[in-house]
Order: structure tokens, then C-alpha cells, then sequence
């Protein structure tokens, strides 16, 4: 059985569960996709509204709600607004515990140590780190901030990690440069806790998507049959609590 999930792809930020509708009926006449991760701003005063309407749906298995980041690791981290330290934005993210959904969290390294924290919080709400971690500076320096960064919030047990989305901006994609990143990864937080995703059509700027999961399957292909189906479908199905046989 073949089995997908839906994240939220901005489709109207004033019309937030408008998407997860449309997702929703094009599940009801083509059987896919077969879990959506929806979008709720948390910090908004309707946030409690939309994330009970997009709760409603039997489809929504989590939400994605990205934080105001700030540009490069160099920069002073706020508590403006819609950021992590925000209460607004922390209360929102409680209210995810009491419908049982899961949270896409979807920030830079440098921003990895403050989400660690913000994880601490709510350890019985799952989360998941998006893109890897965003590994976007590749010198030596940049890549030992990123695994220190992916560490330090690796020890949350509650968080596990999207592998996808190594593409850089002006940049060709790099197999043995990404093969480095992926291996890394596993390394920190696991097989166990390692989901492969693909992020299309945005990665197709760089690769197309048969060269991405031949890729990637070819980085891991001596890795044991149960860890790469592990990788490549069960802890995706075991996450959003999905029923597929395989």
C-alpha cells in the first residue's frame, strides 16, 4: 500500500483550514493523501479558533507553524512576536497536547538550542525538526555549529528529525556533500527516530525527484533492510499514526 502525507503549503495565509479542505477532498475522491499537517498560526488571536476547526479533520495528524527566525547565527535572538519566546506563540503550541497532534517544527540551526528548550516544555507533544536542521553553511565551521546545534536537540526524546531538503541557493546538488549531511544525522538522533521526506516540489529547484530518493536510498544502502524501511516509511507511519501494510 502506498501511503502519503500532506504538509501545509501556504496556500492563503488568511484562509488556513481553506487548505486542509481542499486536501481533504482530494483525498475523498483519489484515496491520497492520507495524513495532512496543517497550518495554525500560534500566536494569532484566532489561534485557538483555527486550530480547533483544523483539529476537526480526520485527516490532520499535526501541525506546521513556522517561528520568526532571524537571518544568520550572528544575529540576537528576540521575543518579538510569533518567535519562539513568545508566550502567545508558546501557548499556542500548548493547546497541540490537548487535540493529540503532533508539531513540524521548521527553523535553522542557529535557532536549534532555543527550540530544544521550547521542546523541554511539552515533552508529550511530538515533534519533528524540519529539512535537517537547514545545514545551509557547508564550510567546516558552519557544519560543526549545525551538529552542535542537531545535538543539542536530539537529547529531546519527544523530537525526531525530517531528512530532506539539501538543496543550497545558487548551488548544484552535491551528492557526496549531502551524503555527509545524511549520515551525520543519522548518526545524532538515530534511525529510530529518522524520517525520509522529499519536500517537493521546492527541492526540484536543485534535483529532480528520482535522483533525490535513488540518492538518498543509495547514501543508506548499508544500513540493515529494517532500519531503511525504518527511514523510508515505517517511523513516517508510526509519527502520523497511519495504518499501512507493507
Amino acid at each position: 500500500m502506498l501511503a502519503t502525507v500532506h504538509c501545509e503549503a501556504e496556500w492563503d495565509r488568511t484562509d488556513q483550514v481553506g487548505e486542509t479542505r481542499w486536501i481533504s477532498g482530494i483525498h475523498a475522491r483519489h484515496g491520497f493523501p492520507n495524513a495532512v499537517i496543517a497550518h495554525a498560526w500560534f500566536h494569532a488571536p484566532n489561534a485557538a479558533q483555527i486550530l480547533e476547526q483544523q483539529a476537526a479533520f480526520p485527516l490532520v495528524r499535526g501541525i506546521r507553524s513556522k517561528p520568526v527566525t532571524v537571518a544568520g547565527p550572528a544575529e540576537k535572538l528576540t521575543g518579538g512576536p510569533g518567535t519562539m519566546r513568545d508566550d502567545n506563540w508558546i501557548t499556542g503550541l500548548s493547546r497541540l497536547e490537548r487535540y493529540g497532534l503532533s508539531f513540524d517544527l521548521r527553523v535553522p540551526y542557529w535557532h536549534l538550542a532555543e527550540a530544544a528548550s521550547v521542546a523541554a516544555q511539552f515533552p508529550n507533544i511530538p515533534m519533528v525538526l524540519n529539512h535537517t536542521g537547514f545545514p545551509w553553511d557547508r564550510s567546516a565551521e558552519g557544519l560543526k555549529a549545525w551538529r552542535t546545534a542537531m545535538e543539542i536537540i536530539a537529547r529531546q526524546s519527544n523530537v525526531h528529525l525530517k531528512i530532506s531538503e539539501f538543496g543550497l541557493r545558487d548551488q548544484p546538488w552535491n551528492y557526496d556533500c549531502n551524503r555527509a549531511i545524511v549520515r551525520d544525522a543519522l548518526a545524532i538522533f538515530g534511525v529510530e527516530r529518522c524520517i525520509f521526506a522529499t519536500n517537493f516540489p521546492v527541492a526540484g529547484l536543485r534535483v529532480s525527484y528520482d535522483t533525490l530518493v535513488r540518492a538518498v536510498a543509495r547514501m543508506v544502502t548499508d544500513l540493515p533492510t529494517a532500519d531503511r524501511d525504518a527511514l523510508f516509511w515505517r517511523n513516517a507511519a508510526r509519527f502520523y499514526r497511519m495504518q499501512i501494510e507493507a
